[in-house]
């Protein structure tokens, strides 16, 4: 039998997994990221870990098909790193670095398009081979895989859907510096924005008022019937659907693949999603699927095994 390595690397955690050839996942584990020093033994702690679990499960470097790992930031297709501030990384060659730690083969790509191969494989996107999956979290991520492979651009910055410009009238600023991005009201964060907007527009009674407000509190809201919560949900769907609706002209996916926190308010949110969607966008697109991820936490380890084998 031959094995894989799956590396999902965050901030926080590394989540760890050992695969076989067929993509069964045979054992997961997580170590801690340490950011000192500008990240520089994050890379030689996974080689760690890795050798140790090798040595465990009395594996020659023959078994071991190679290593996959899905890291923040932009990577070409040479697992070129540019730049991860979150990591203190500057720019760098990650496959080649963990190569040269574990002395096996590395490939490297982008945790979101990572995330989105894993769930293309063995998730919600099974079946297909054409997915974008669009991660609603704090922000707003995505990966686009076309005919089985992951689309990263030149220099790995394909996918960055939270980014697509969407209100020329926004006043706040998104996290990446512009105004109007897809994020400020996708995300979980931006329903919460759209929630305060809503609720300073008039004296509407609604369950929501005097509350804590965050993402959970708007959608169990909207499933309650709320009409104040309702009006939120239709202007994050207007926004995400029409937003959607751009990218499948571009890349006309078999399949959206929605995950991330917001997902978990379940179905519900692709019927705010879905309608306008199909309002907005070209007719060769309307048929475009809508699932909701299955993987969860697990989706990068899928993924970057999926990098390996392929």
């Amino acid at each position: 039998m031959k094995y894989i390595f799956g590396v999902d690397l965050g901030g926080t955690t590394v989540k760890m997994g050992l695969f076989n050839e067929s993509g069964e996942v045979l054992e997961k584990w997580e170590i801690k990221t340490v950011k000192d020093n500008n990240g520089s033994q994050i890379l030689p702690d996974i080689a760690a870990s890795i050798n140790k679990k090798v040595a465990e499960k009395n594996l020659i470097k023959e078994d071991v098909i190679g290593v996959g790992i899905g890291a923040p930031g932009p990577i070409d297709d040479d697992g070129n790193i540019y730049g991860a501030p979150n990591l203190g990384w500057g720019t760098f060659n990650v496959s080649k670095t963990l190569s040269d730690l574990t002395g096996f083969k590395v490939k490297t790509g982008n945790d979101a398009n990572v995330a989105a191969l894993g769930e293309m494989w063995m998730g919600g996107g099974k079946g297909y081979n054409s997915i974008v999956m669009v991660t609603l979290g704090t922000g707003v991520g995505g990966g686009v895989i076309i005919d089985g492979k992951i689309v990263a651009g030149a220099k790995g910055a394909g996918g960055e859907i939270g980014h697509i410009f969407m209100d020329e009238n926004e006043t706040e600023t998104c996290g990446c510096g512009k105004k109007g991005c897809l994020e400020q009201y996708g995300s979980a964060t931006g329903v919460v924005r759209l929630a305060k907007r809503r609720l300073e527009k008039d004296d509407k009674p609604s369950i929501l008022r005097n509350k804590d407000i965050n993402c959970k509190v708007v959608w169990d809201a909207v499933k309650e019937g709320d009409e104040v919560a309702i009006d939120i949900a239709n202007e994050f769907g207007k926004i995400l659907g029409r937003g959607l609706g751009i990218i499948a002209c571009v890349v006309n996916p078999q399949a959206f693949v929605i995950g991330g926190g917001v997902s978990k308010a379940g179905t519900i949110i692709l019927d705010y999603i879905v309608d306008n969607f199909k309002e907005t966008t070209f007719r060769g697109c309307k048929d475009t699927d809508f699932k909701l991820a299955t993987l969860g936490n697990d989706a990068g380890i899928y993924g970057a095994a999926k990098l390996v084998i392929d």
